[in-house]
């Protein structure tokens, strides 16, 4: 796939069955998780998809179906047991030759911190990784995830007011199974092309200067500047390479990695506003309530507002 040709991109997966043609009535517009079945969703069968890249995880369980999927230039095959992820920033497509039962996880890096795990790339750190390929498990094992999705899919279509937080908890324990069953020793850091590198080395110290800032030890956000500094690198280099490969300028991942730090925080109503902004590295809390206000089109206040929902 050449940098230059048109690539989709979309932020939500409604956004993805919107421009696709493709059933979204069990899909909420606002959310942030989704699951469902994709013979819900794909009716006619063969079918491709376009090119495109997401800016949130994907976990599918092929329980009974097969075909491929590409990320970025790796090609791989999908047959019956296999489950694998992706995370945002890749070129991605797919083609399902046929498909009977193969569910599909969808969530934010906003909802894995509020609901899974507030250090969810420390405890998970796969999940930082560029390209890790799918895994094919015998019928004992799949049948443990098979579980698993199943009661997050019950949760998630249910009207408990603890609904994220089932979730939640469920997935860590879906996380724990991956990380046993399949990367159990695996660390992102591995060999391959220096792009390769530079994006993991990136994408470790973004996530490792947000943890810092979130704890109160360091006080100032970084600039691109400052992540080219830690790889020794120019930051127009830097920016070239995180652009070509995750198809977002290091600008936009810094922006993106602080609203969702914010909203984060701003689920803990323990948190005044004024110290999420501290927190952030913003002198003033009006700068940052203009900023989140900018990236969300609502203030800091009005989003703890709906996230606490209607008074009891």
């Amino acid at each position: 796939m050449k940098e230059t040709e048109k690539t989709l991109v979309f932020n939500k997966l409604l956004d993805q069955y919107n421009y696709l043609g493709l059933p979204k009535e069990s899909i909420d517009e606002d959310a942030d998780f989704t699951i469902h079945n994709l013979k819900d969703i794909h009716l006619i069968i063969p079918y491709q998809s376009p090119v495109y890249r997401t800016n949130f995880f994907s976990f599918v369980f092929v329980k009974n179906g097969s075909g491929k999927y590409t990320t970025d230039e790796q090609l791989f095959e999908i047959k019956p047991g296999t489950v694998y992820f992706t995370n945002p920033g890749h070129f991605k497509s797919f083609e399902w030759r046929t498909l009977e039962e193969v569910y599909l996880i969808t969530l934010s890096e906003s909802f894995l911190k509020e609901n899974v795990h507030a250090d969810i790339f420390d405890e998970f750190p796969f999940l930082l990784a560029e390209t890790v390929p799918p895994r094919v498990l015998g019928p004992a094992v799949f049948a443990e995830f098979e579980q698993l999705y199943q009661q997050i899919n019950t949760a998630y279509f249910s009207d408990s007011v603890y609904k994220n937080r089932m979730i939640g908890s469920l997935f860590v324990v879906l996380l724990l199974k991956v990380k046993e069953y399949f990367w159990k020793d695996y660390n992102p850091i591995y060999e391959g092309n220096r792009s390769s590198q530079i994006v993991k080395d990136f994408k470790k110290t973004l996530e490792k200067h947000y943890r810092q800032l979130a704890a109160g030890e360091v006080q100032l956000l970084f600039r691109v500047q400052d992540y080219a500094d830690a790889q020794h690198l120019h930051p127009n280099y830097l920016n070239n390479v995180i652009k070509s490969k995750t198809g977002k300028a290091v600008g936009t991942w810094i922006s993106e990695k602080t609203i969702a730090e914010a909203k984060a925080m701003l689920q803990n109503s323990a948190i005044s506003i004024k110290e999420v902004a501290y927190r952030l590295g913003f002198s003033e809390a009006t700068n940052f309530s203009n900023y989140f206000k900018k990236h969300t089109d609502l203030s800091p206040v009005l989003y703890r507002k709906q996230q606490a929902g209607p008074a009891s």
